[in-house]
């Protein structure tokens, strides 16, 4: 809006300074070249007819080639003079007069989800809210964005989330939740004011500085996450040496049932075998349901897919059958050393990062562009000289957690082209962001606004947990409706909605090892399954009851 009005003010000052110059060239022309001179007031009432294109009075026609030049060029500065003003003044007073402001309120709304702010993170939420149906409203206290959402079909009011009128106009006494995403401080404002209107709301919110969460509880919040802390364990995880954990932790699934993420060593058992030579289900009496390869998830895992060293298997099944795939899965050769890991990046995501993995062997070099308290090299990651003393030519692990993505991507690039073999680890903070990087040469990328998303819808969504955030699997808890009577191979669960059964949940008794071509599904039967979130929405349509 401040250059549209500047934009007036340069063609009004145009304007006067063309009459002005083309006046007093008309009024010396007239009395020097055409021998008639006449009142400066005359002058100008010709130069305006000239710019309005509405004649030249009784001056014309001249009889000097000067004065025939300098109409011309008049007439010429009057059409360019009239087109500008269309563009300056009539185009933007047409597409105000057309545009469609955004509400200010919303009404019919209960049960909702009150997301405060929309920012990158929050479209990863919102894409979460829709593809369960909930509904939801963005309190956006930007105009242009809030105008920008609402042609774009989001449900948005124009408003400041802190303010207790804008929220009781987007009806938080009726909402399920509230998450707020702005700054540090203006969350802990919307906390106090959510609070004030509806003391029972949910209420989470998004932090940057970990060492501010405390104020965020004392403010009322029920929850506040992390995204940069959790992102930087995510990339901890990925790096060979890390301990896999267990991926379910605060998930139940039923007594005696777990979910686990086994990394394949080389010289294993397992390594270098496909799912169909490997047989994992009929030896072990688990369900591998999914598999990382090359930094790539896949669920359900492609029967041909061969395990390599590095593949990470996301298996479920009871503590006996896991710990027989967990020998499967361990080297029978003697290990000949640490790996070198080389962390790009100290801010909080690289921070978590070294956290996670320092009580492993691996040796861990630090580079950051800031000389801080644990980095060990300071320099920018994008030069070669940098990363040579850093040691990445003989580094096996190279974890980027970059505050920039551009940076990111040309680090990558380099990074890559001083050692092809390097295991290269990318945050991005953009999801649009993580395909270019993976041209770049990083073999894993998980984008912060991505894993964001997931963990507030996990944390909103305590019925359907989410594995991890980085795997976009969900497991739930269904009822065995049409399932009744049938078997899992009658029913084609897996061909028909791409959902994998985990266990059967009869009585009192945990159901984890059944024949699928044989064990009938009973009405009162419960079964949990795991897959993506259209895999369970298409079982939940399919056999529910």
């Amino acid at each position: 809006m401040a250059w549209q009005n500047r934009r007036v003010y340069y063609y009004l000052a145009t304007v006067v300074g063309a009459s002005v110059l083309f006046t007093l060239a008309y009024n010396y022309g007239m009395s020097a070249w055409e021998n008639e001179p006449q009142p400066i007031y005359r002058s100008l009432e010709v130069v305006f007819q000239t710019f309005t294109t509405t004649g030249y009075g009784e001056d014309a026609p001249w009889q000097t080639p000067q004065m025939n030049v300098l109409a011309v060029v008049m007439q010429l500065t009057g059409i360019g003079l009239i087109l500008t003003a269309v563009d300056v003044l009539a185009v933007p007073a047409i597409r105000n007069a057309l545009a469609v402001d955004p509400p200010t309120e919303v009404d019919g709304l209960e049960g909702h989800v009150v997301l405060c702010e929309f920012t990158p993170r929050g479209e990863a939420f919102v894409e979460e809210l829709e593809s369960r149906g909930q509904e939801y409203v963005v309190v956006e206290p930007d105009g242009e964005r809030a105008t920008k959402l609402h042609k774009e079909e989001y449900t948005v009011v124009h408003g400041d989330p802190e303010s207790t009128e804008v929220l009781e106009r987007v009806g938080i006494e009726r909402a399920a939740a509230v998450l707020a995403d702005s700054t540090d401080d203006t969350n802990a404002s919307i906390v106090l004011s959510a609070r004030e209107m509806n003391p029972d709301v949910q209420v989470v919110t998004l932090v940057e500085d970990v060492d501010l969460a405390p104020y965020h509880r004392i403010a009322g919040a029920d929850e506040v996450l992390s995204p940069r802390q959790l992102l930087g364990e995510s990339l901890a995880s990925r790096v060979p040496t890390a301990v896999s954990t267990t991926v379910a932790e605060g998930v139940t699934l039923g007594e005696e049932f777990e979910l686990v993420e086994i990394v394949v060593q080389e010289g294993s058992d397992l390594c270098r075998r496909t799912l169909t030579e490997a047989r994992i289900r009929d030896r072990f009496g688990v369900n591998v349901i999914g598999a990382w390869f090359d930094g790539d998830f896949e669920s359900p895992v492609p029967a041909d897919a061969r395990m390599t060293r590095g593949t990470r298997l996301l298996v479920a099944g009871d503590p006996e059958g896991l710990a027989e795939v967990r020998d499967a899965t361990v080297s029978k050769m003697r290990s000949f050393g640490p790996q070198d890991v080389v962390i790009a990046g100290f801010g909080e995501s690289g921070a978590a990062t070294h956290e996670a993995i320092r009580e492993t062997a691996a040796r861990l070099t630090v580079v950051d562009a800031v000389e801080i308290g644990g980095v060990d090299v300071v320099g920018d990651a994008r030069d070669p000289d940098v990363l040579s003393e850093a040691g990445i030519e003989g580094a096996s692990v190279l974890v980027l957690a970059l505050g920039d993505d551009t940076a990111a991507t040309f680090a990558t690039l380099v990074a890559r082209d001083m050692n092809p073999d390097l295991e290269i680890l990318v945050r991005a903070n953009e999801q649009d962001n993580e395909e270019k990087l993976r041209r770049a040469g990083a073999d894993y990328v998980q984008s912060l606004a991505g894993i964001s998303g997931r963990m507030m819808a996990s944390t909103l969504f305590e019925d359907e947990e989410m594995l991890t955030y980085d795997t976009e699997l969900e497991v739930a808890t269904e009822p065995a409706g049409r399932l009744a009577g049938t078997t899992l191979v009658d029913a084609g669960v897996r061909t028909e909605t791409g959902c994998t059964v985990l266990a059967v949940l009869r009585d009192d008794r945990t159901i984890t090892r059944f024949d699928p071509a044989t064990f009938e599904f009973e009405p009162d039967d419960r079964v949990i399954v795991v897959g993506k979130e259209d895999d369970v929405a298409a079982f939940e349509a399919q056999f529910g009851a």
